[in-house]
Order: structure tokens, then sequence, then C-alpha cells
């Protein structure tokens, strides 16, 4: 009996989640037909990467923005400095990386409170999410922020649930799993997808999921990003609180106004980009070193060849690789080969 009761009070909850998900999709998220129209933030995406600046009103990131870039966006020792999106360029590593210095958002964000919405649709367009937070605040910013960020589809720090879902035409609800489910099971799927009006689907639990990240898989508008958490003005804090802070995962403390611990910062921006720099060389000649190519970590020689000219590949014979990847140096290799950061490359045609 107590069993049986606790099962149930699982399939409600569960139910009650599905259908809170379905009614803030309606009323929440950007574009949906609901949703209250704004005026947007329209700033064209450049560089080789895009990293949104989200925090609460003077918390820093116009500073930062100010001392990493040769932009100037406007700071003061009063909130909501900044009302338009500011966006800058960090030149490192070769790379072109824009900084986006958004308008503070406060808590009610993701129901249009402080313009926050508008705030939230730069978000979802970035590669990397820096979430500026008050050091002399504990870590109360944090939750409220990561709180306003999920409630419109936007995961941090989380990778995509591994569930495979298709909705058919006929034949009914199929469901299986390649392990044992704890979180989740056939019924409460069930449930979950009648909820959506879906009785015919094709469900394959690969990890074992919760009800809540099964819902995203139905919903797939949810975006899963890197975040970065900056803890800024450490030098109001005690030594052992600043401790305590930079052991928290994916994790950085930093005084703008002090300017210190900025080069660990953008080492840490580099490493959650995922970037990796490749550098050139016709034969017979020195690598160009002045002019390296700035791709995604797991890129292969094919991806180089795009990079360089889209009608590469189809002349492609091989390619001499120096540097980490390679055996030996030079190597030679194909279109497959995995390419590491500062790999030279020499690109043989037919």
């Amino acid at each position: 009996m107590y069993v049986e009761l606790i099962l149930a009070t699982e399939y409600h909850l569960g139910l009650l989640k599905a259908k809170l998900a379905k009614y803030r999709q309606q009323l929440l998220e950007p574009g949906s037909k609901s949703a209250a129209k704004g005026e947007g933030f329209d700033v064209m995406k450049s560089g080789d990467a895009r990293v949104a600046l989200i925090g609460f009103p003077s918390v820093g990131k116009s500073t930062l923005l100010n001392t990493l870039t040769s932009t100037h966006s406007e700071s003061a020792s009063y909130e909501f400095t900044t009302l338009t999106c500011i966006p800058g360029v960090i030149e490192y590593n070769g790379a072109n990386i824009q900084l986006l210095d958004l308008p503070g958002i406060i808590e009610g964000a993701a129901a249009g409170k402080g313009r926050g919405r508008q705030v939230i649709a730069v978000a979802r367009t970035a590669d990397l999410v820096v979430m500026m937070l008050d050091a002399t605040k504990g870590e109360i910013q944090k939750e409220l922020l990561t709180k306003e960020l999920e409630s419109v589809g936007i995961r941090l720090n989380k990778r995509r649930p591994n569930i495979y879902f298709k909705q058919k035409k006929g034949g009914g609800m199929s469901f299986n799993s390649t392990l044992q489910l704890t979180k989740c099971n056939e019924k409460m799927v069930q449930m979950i997808l009648h909820e959506w009006k879906i009785f015919n689907a094709e469900v394959l639990f690969r990890e074992d999921c919760t009800s809540d990240e099964f819902v995203d898989v139905i919903l797939g508008t949810r975006v899963y990003m890197p975040c970065l958490y900056v803890y800024n003005k450490i030098d109001q804090v005690s030594i052992e609180e600043v401790d305590r802070l930079a052991r928290l995962p994916n994790t950085v403390v930093v005084s703008c106004n002090m300017r210190l611990n900025l080069d660990y910062l953008l080492d840490r921006v580099w490493e959650f980009l995922a970037l990796v720099r490749v550098y050139t060389k016709k034969r017979g000649e020195r690598p160009d070193f002045d002019g390296g190519l700035i791709l995604r970590r797991g890129c292969t020689v094919e991806h180089v060849c795009h990079a360089i000219h889209r009608t590469m590949v189809s002349t492609f014979k091989y390619a001499l690789v120096w540097g980490t990847s390679a055996k030996y140096s030079p190597q030679r290799v194909g279109l497959s080969h995995f390419m590491n950061h500062d790999d030279v490359i020499q690109i043989v045609n037919k």
C-alpha cells in the first residue's frame, strides 16, 4: 500500500511537471505566439565565437568589457547604466571573440521584467555564457539567474539527454530502454506524451533520465550551453571567501577595478569555447604564424580544407601535419585526421 502510494505520487508529480512545462512554453518562451512582442537587440554575429555577459545590475559587466576590449560601455555606481546590447571584440590567440555586454537582468526577467526577454533571446545565440556575479553577495545571484535561464529553456553546463524520440502517424507508442530506469518508466512517459496529445511515438532511453529531461526532449527547443561563473569584486571580501568561491566548479574569481586574474579568465573563456588555432604552410616556405585558422576542438583536416576554400576537398590528395596531433613530424594524413591546437598543416592537391 505504501509503495503504491509513492508510485502514484511520482506519476502525479511527473504529470504536473509536464503540464507546467507546457504552459511555461506557451507563456514565457521568446517566439511563442502568446509571448509579448518587444524591441529586440539586433546585433550581428561576427568573429570566431560569441560570448554573452549576463548578470544582475552593477556587478561589473561594463567594466569587464571596457577592460578586455577597445569598446567603451558606460559604467557607473548606479544600476541599469547599460540599457542596450554593447558589442566588443576580444583579440586572443589569434581569434576575434565577440563579447556582448547585455543590460542587467532582474528576478522575473523570463516573464519580461526589465527587458529580460530581449536579453535572454540574445543569450540563446551565444557560444558561451559568462555569468557575472558579485562576490560580496555569495551564491544567491547564481541561483536566481540559473532559475531564470532554466525557465526559458537554457540549460547551463548540461548535455543533451541521450533519449531517442520520434513522433509517428500511427502504430501507437513503442517504448524501450538500454538500461534499468530508476527515475522514469513507460507509464510516466505515456502520461507525459498524452499531455501533449501525442499517442503515436517511438521512445528509446539510452541513459537513466528524469521526467524533466524527457520533457526537454519532447519540446526540442532547449539550448545546452557552457557557462563560466565569474565572481567580481574579490577585493571586497576575505581571502577565505575568495578561496571558497575559486574552488567552485566552472568558476573564476576576478577584480575588474584592480585588474586581478583577468589573464586566467581569458584562458578559461578560450577553454570553454573549445577553440583551436591551426597554421597553414606552403611547400618550401615557413608556416604562416601571422594568420592562423580558428576552428573548433575536434576539427579534422576536412574542416581545415573547408575553412580555406569550399572546393579544396574535391582536389585534396593528402596533407602533411606537424604538431601534437602527429605521431612524427611531418606525418602524412588524410581528411579524417584530427587536428590539435597550434598544429601546422601543408595540403597537397591532386
